[in-house]
């Protein structure tokens, strides 16, 4: 995207012709100085996509990484199917966890009716440290469809690719591998955390990938700063 002939946010906020009913004046203004920076936004991710899309080759991969499926053992390289591409999301329940992760389970919600389509384009996995039969059994209690569930045998993969913390806890982590010329390589994961972090802020990624925050941050009390999802309610 060259931006030198892209028009200016601003001017494009101009030429917005939506009207809510009621409107003050004073509203109006303001937002279309939020409109602008809101194109401005739109515009800035469309460039980090495309920088990632630019990475270079990432590692390869030389281990047999092993996984337990439901219907059997399987190699990483099994998880790409017919795709070429292939994202690993690990979710934090293992096997000391009495319950998962809420806020991986919150995600992976939202994401379960999501995975027919994503799985058009790229191959999808959920790998956690727990034994199959138990991930699959919270699959059924959640009413979880589509979400392709596996347990890290050895917790080989988990504590390569940053799903296990320094004492050995649960971590979450999403990653993303390539298969080209019968090679398989790591292409990008998220790398923001607490030392990456803006004051007052959790230690949060961009993209965010949890439909949950990018709904309350569109209401006027955003995203409580105490508060997190539960298993239940």
């Amino acid at each position: 995207m060259d931006a030198q002939s892209l028009v200016s946010a601003v001017e494009l906020a101009r030429r917005n012709t939506v009207r809510i009913p009621n409107e003050s004046a004073d509203y109006r203004r303001a937002r279309e100085v939020l409109l602008a920076e809101e194109i401005e936004l739109r515009r800035h991710i469309e460039r980090v996509a495309e920088m990632r899309r630019a990475l270079p080759p990432g590692g390869e991969v030389t281990k047999d990484y092993r996984f337990q499926g439901p219907d059997g053992p399987v190699g990483l390289g099994d998880l790409f199917g017919d795709k070429q591409t292939l994202v690993v999301y690990s979710y934090m329940y293992g096997p000391e966890r009495e319950r998962p992760c809420p806020m991986c389970t919150s995600m992976l919600s939202a994401l379960d009716g999501e995975v027919p389509d994503i799985m058009q384009q790229a191959a999808f996995a959920v790998v956690g440290r727990s034994p199959i039969e138990r991930l699959l059994a919270f699959k059924r209690e959640r009413g979880w469809h589509h979400l392709p569930l596996y347990s890290d045998i050895d917790d080989e993969y988990s504590r390569d690719y940053r799903a296990v913390g320094r004492e050995g806890s649960d971590d979450a982590a999403y990653n993303v591998f390539t298969r080209r010329d019968g090679r398989i390589r790591h292409f990008w994961s998220e790398e923001m955390g607490p030392v990456t972090a803006d004051p007052g802020q959790d230690p949060r990624g961009a993209p965010d990938f949890m439909p949950l925050w990018t709904v309350l941050d569109t209401t006027p009390e955003g995203r409580p700063p105490t508060w997190y999802p539960k298993l239940s309610y």
